[in-house]
């Protein structure tokens, strides 16, 4: 990093002890955090909910489906966004452009112009998402120097505008959406983008440099036909899948086929082409062939841990008692859970680690924590609908968004810590796009999973897969020693 554009926002203490720009990428955040978690909380609903209920009454499995396509999307154009940002426009200028096609999405979305506007919306909110999300974390990081003893402390008040956002996103959005109008609850994610935009643009002049202008721009020279040829193919991408979509050759069946094919096949790519690579040297490529089983272990996370916009989210609406404390709830108040439960647990989480020092597992078995998690929150749906004999009991379900969490605690914080440790150094960039494409994965395969689940087999549906799951993180166990030898000292 170059530390000279930050030595005046290292100096600013004005915000808790912090540079005053990072209140600005705080509320930024948290205001697209709303936006993004109150639009999923209530999408699936809209998409299956029958026409006189305002919804768009697509078939049920395909609306879940669309669901996880939708998730795999924005993290698959967060490698698109962190390239631009890098070699084109800067951080800033992609945090601005993302936040305004974020909140022209939901104001899309908020129209009740059906398919059409729903696509539309959706497109832009995946855009715009890929150009915000991965860099506001590189320009809060952009705010201090590598050696500033605030960096951490930095981070976690960041997230927790991360979490704020998210946890109050479903209890107004959700509210809206489901007692008013869908649209409505749209809207209130327009206005939650809106108001992020507004404060970023005020406050923009407190970043300075950090993240102003490309890390590694393009040269002058052939700036035109890269961009050209980039623009070109987004172009004809889009133009192709207009037309097929518009045409009833591909529906939204397949346009959720195409999106997992993409989200499937990228990533081999890219360990290809790394592995392929005579610039890697010996332990360099061992160390890449150790990360890939914690790579397809967080693809394999996130196919369960998404699942709460839609399986789990259906579930809620359809077959559990809402009933609590004499007040019936929104089903979509149960997508407020894991945001509070971080804010819960994180710091519980972090004394831990402290605590046990050298003696904490090592970042496989934290993986192997992380699926065991998961899998048991899956098998403990089974065991709810067991116990409640008909509908699911909601204080009883909702449990299962809290062992979601833990298991993200345990994974989640250390995958891109280790990605960074294991990268090849003429890699490093793009192996942190990689990290990010497990997720992608995750939910891409998950859009064809989910198809398999319905109300009648639920039981059956979430005992195979949190089975699977939990074999799957005892071959991890298995391979512990093996993967951490190929990972030559790193921890």
């Amino acid at each position: 990093m170059n530390t000279s554009t930050v030595t005046n926002e290292s100096r600013d203490r004005s915000f808790f002890g912090h540079p005053r720009g990072l209140s600005t990428l705080f509320f930024t955040e948290m205001w697209e955090r709303f936006s993004y978690y109150g639009m999923r909380a209530i999408l699936g609903y809209y998409l299956y909910f029958a026409v006189a209920e305002g919804g768009l009454a697509i078939p049920k499995s395909t609306a879940l489906s669309l669901v996880s396509a939708y998730g795999a999307s924005v993290y698959l154009t967060g490698v698109a966004g962190g390239w631009l940002a890098d070699r084109v426009l800067g951080a800033q200028r992609s945090i601005f452009y993302g936040g305004v096609l974020i909140m022209l999405g939901h104001i899309s979305m908020a129209l009740p112009g059906g398919v059409p506007t729903l696509l539309l919306g959706l497109v832009l909110i995946i855009t715009g998402s890929g150009l915000l999300k991965p860099n506001v974390s590189r320009v809060v990081g952009s705010l201090y120097s590598e050696d500033d003893p605030r960096r951490d402390a930095g981070f976690s008040i960041f997230y927790m505008g991360i979490n704020i956002g998210g946890f109050a996103a479903p209890l107004i959005c959700g509210w809206l959406g489901e007692k008013i109008d869908w649209h409505y609850g749209f809207g209130a994610a327009a206005v939650g983008m809106a108001l992020g935009l507004i404060q970023y643009v005020l406050g923009r002049r407190h970043l300075g440099r950090a993240g102003l202008h490309p890390a590694n721009p393009l040269p002058t020279a052939h700036r035109s036909a890269v961009l050209g040829r980039a623009v070109g193919i987004a172009v004809a991408l889009v133009v192709v899948m207009a037309l097929l979509f518009g045409t009833g050759i591909v529906g939204l069946a397949g346009l959720v086929n195409v999106i997992t094919l993409i989200s499937a096949v990228l990533p081999v790519v890219y360990f290809a082409v790394m592995l392929g690579s005579k610039q890697i040297t010996r332990i360099e490529r061992d160390r890449l062939l150790a990360y890939i089983p914690l790579f397809l272990a967080t693809a394999l996370f996130f196919l369960l841990f998404e699942q709460q916009p839609n399986t789990l989210a259906n579930l809620a609406e359809a077959d559990t008692n809402l009933n609590v404390f004499g007040y019936v709830i929104p089903a979509s108040w149960f997508q407020s859970i894991n945001a509070l439960s971080i804010i819960a647990l994180a710091p519980v989480f972090a004394m831990l680690w402290i605590k046990l020092g050298n003696h904490q597992p090592g970042t496989p078995m934290k993986f192997v924590g992380g699926l065991v998690s998961v899998g048991v929150a899956f098998l403990w749906v089974v065991l709810s609908k067991t116990v409640s004999g008909d509908q699911h009991i909601a204080l009883m379900l909702a449990f299962v968004f809290v062992l979601m969490t833990v298991g993200e605690l345990m994974l989640s914080p250390v995958g891109l810590s280790v990605t960074t440790k294991l990268a090849p150094a003429v890699f490093a960039s793009q192996t942190m796009g990689l990290y990010f494409l497990a997720p992608a994965m995750g939910q891409g395969v998950g859009a064809q999973v989910v198809k398999l689940y319905s109300l009648d087999n639920q039981q059956i549906y979430f005992g195979i897969v949190g089975v699977a799951t939990l074999a799957c993180a005892v071959l991890l166990a298995v391979a512990n020693r093996s993967i951490k030898r190929s990972m030559h000292g790193v921890q």
